[in-house]
């Protein structure tokens, strides 16, 4: 009965996407919504962007293994970037009416690091959507007792999202974004309160989190720690900022004022509400103490879905379900949209430069199939990895790579592209010589890839002017 309702609510957000995708009549249409989101729509769909199968099953089980400190990067950076995008990234790129967040590159640096920043950040959604079609596999195999395998489940996913994503584009993340965060957060704060009940009251769920002392959040006052934990908060603070799908939630806006204040909102609301997620399996040490023990040494993230199958009536698994399933869907769905627009208007376009609206948007359809199935693939391929650890290494690249050329870009007038082009090198090659090698265990790659980044474009952007400078100025003394 319960995978009945389940197919039943997939079957009802793809009408829903269906229905919102006759909106689409150009590719602004299918990659801004065409600019006419409100602000309440721009809150909810940040704040589902973010709000995927990390939230609700990773985040809780690092939680539970090493305390806030050990969950910085998610939520507390991946909030702090939408905040921070609205502070200072948005207005700016809202103004100059661009497509892709590659389109301000090409603009501001050349073709050059246009395309390279596009392989950057197509690459790095591997990682993210390939976590949320590993958590719907993960939920369909739950729910069918095993009888639909997981990579089945992940194939069954993948379609459901696909169906509607294909056509509407962001009109239909949009719409079915904002239907699921209603699901997602009433039907937590409902099963966060019948949990705490079930414990014994909230102040115990808080004790017992206390007691552990998973409250603590500064690291230990060693070198060692300190650079960690700072590798740790700037990975998605600062490498979800160069990325396609923050940066369409923004140019969707119906104005500058939705456009900065929605992703500020949305990241406030998603860092006070990921605390639900933790608060429950907390609420499951007490309620099934040897139970989760278990789960937590065999596999932290199905603690929450056993809680609630094993120890909830089915009104409350019901709520439970379609508060994942809207959690995976939303995230998975703008993922999904975002590499294929970059692909289709930063690459191929490349290949057809007299290509048309209607063509390019039938290439963007096209790309989502393909991308889509690239990414089911690559999640059967990686089984067995931690979804948390999908999330975050996916924004690693990003960082290194592309963070430093927009930012620099907007905010230092001496920004070059020969600064921008060696920024891309020395980050990307400094990340991997610290990934591939000890030193990495030393001090954290994502850290040592931005740092280089920074120099890169110092030195590439203010090193010819400085050599012709002193050129000039010997001539002159001649």
């Amino acid at each position: 009965m319960l995978l009945t309702l389940v197919f039943a609510y997939l079957l009802v957000t793809i009408v829903i996407g269906l229905w919102a995708a006759k909106r689409v009549k150009n590719t602004a249409d299918f990659a801004v919504a065409g600019r006419h989101l409100p602000l309440v729509m721009i809150i909810t769909t940040t704040f589902a962007t973010w709000f995927g199968s990390e939230t609700v099953l990773g985040i809780p089980a690092r939680f539970v293994d090493g305390g806030l400190n050990s969950v910085v990067e998610d939520p507390f950076g991946a909030g702090f970037c939408l905040i921070l995008v609205g502070m200072f990234f948005a207005g700016k790129l809202y103004r100059m009416t661009l497509l892709t967040i590659s389109d301000y590159f090409r603009a501001r640096y050349g073709r050059v690091v246009e395309v390279a920043c596009s392989v950057i950040i197509i690459l790095s959604y591997l990682g993210w959507v390939s976590a949320q079609v590993t958590a719907l596999g993960l939920v369909f195999n739950l729910l069918s007792g095993d009888t639909i395998s997981v990579p089945m489940g992940m194939v069954i996913g993948t379609a459901s999202i696909l169906a509607y994503t294909l056509f509407g584009g962001m009109w239909s993340v949009a719409v079915t974004d904002f239907i699921q965060m209603i699901i997602l957060v009433v039907g937590l704060l409902i099963i966060a309160v019948f949990a705490s009940q079930m414990a014994g009251g909230a102040d115990k769920v808080i004790d017992l989190a206390s007691n552990r002392e998973l409250f603590k959040f500064l690291p230990e006052p060693s070198l060692h720690e300190i650079v960690f934990f700072i590798g740790a908060a700037v990975t998605m603070m600062l490498g979800s900022i160069p990325q396609q799908d923050v940066f369409q939630r923004v140019m969707s806006a119906k104005d500058v004022k939705a456009a900065t204040r929605g992703p500020v909102i949305g990241g406030i609301c998603y860092i006070l509400f990921a605390f639900v997620p933790m608060f429950l399996v907390v609420s499951a040490l007490i309620i099934m103490p040897e139970k989760a023990g278990a789960l937590l040494a065999d596999d932290p993230q199905k603690v929450l879905p056993t809680l609630v199958l094993e120890h909830m009536p089915f009104a409350m698994q019901v709520l439970f379900f379609g508060a994942l399933l809207s959690a995976i869907k939303s995230c998975a769905s703008a993922t999904l949209l975002a590499p294929s627009v970059t692909f289709t208007e930063n690459i191929w376009r490349q290949f057809k430069p007299r290509m048309g609206d209607r063509e390019e948007l039938r290439d963007m359809r096209i790309t989502v199939l393909v991308f889509s199935a690239c990414v089911c693939a690559y999640a059967i391929a990686m089984r067995g990895t931690s979804i948390y650890e999908m999330v975050s290494s996916a924004y690693q690249v990003t960082l290194v790579g592309a963070f430093v050329p927009l930012a620099a870009g907007l905010f230092w007038k001496h920004a070059t592209t020969q600064g921008a082009v060696f920024s891309i090198v020395l980050g990307l090659l400094a990340w991997l010589l610290f990934m591939a090698t000890d030193a990495g265990e030393v001090f954290p790659a994502q850290l040592a890839g931005l740092i280089a980044a920074v120099v890169g474009m110092v030195l590439g952007s203010l090193g010819p002017q400085a050599v012709r400078n002193q050129h000039n100025a010997h001539v002159l003394a001649r």
